[in-house]
């Protein structure tokens, strides 16, 4: 990944001595300089951790249906009443 902008902002991390030398071994390897290593590889992290909140692929048939969703008219206020009251999967 080249970089085109100057890089003015310092990024600091602790590490062990194991760490720092197994990534510079690996910065060596692929003939880069231990911080364009380390800045390639967070960056490349970052975009796989933010994909799916950034990029979605659907079927035509999903598409179909999240259309229609969209389109759907609003629930009535009670309905939406008890969608708010329960608790979400993810706090179970």
């Amino acid at each position: 990944m080249p970089v085109t902008a100057i890089r003015g902002k310092t990024i600091n991390l602790r590490a062990t001595q194991a760490q720092k030398a197994l990534i510079k071994r690996a910065a060596d390897a692929a003939g880069e300089t231990y911080t364009t290593f380390m800045l390639d590889a967070s960056m490349q992290r970052a975009e796989s951790v933010l994909a799916d909140r950034l990029h979605f692929e659907l079927t035509d048939a999903q598409m179909a249906h999240f259309l229609e969703a969209l389109d759907a008219p609003l629930p009535a206020p009670e309905a939406l009443r008890k969608l708010i009251a329960r608790t979400p999967q993810w706090a179970r």
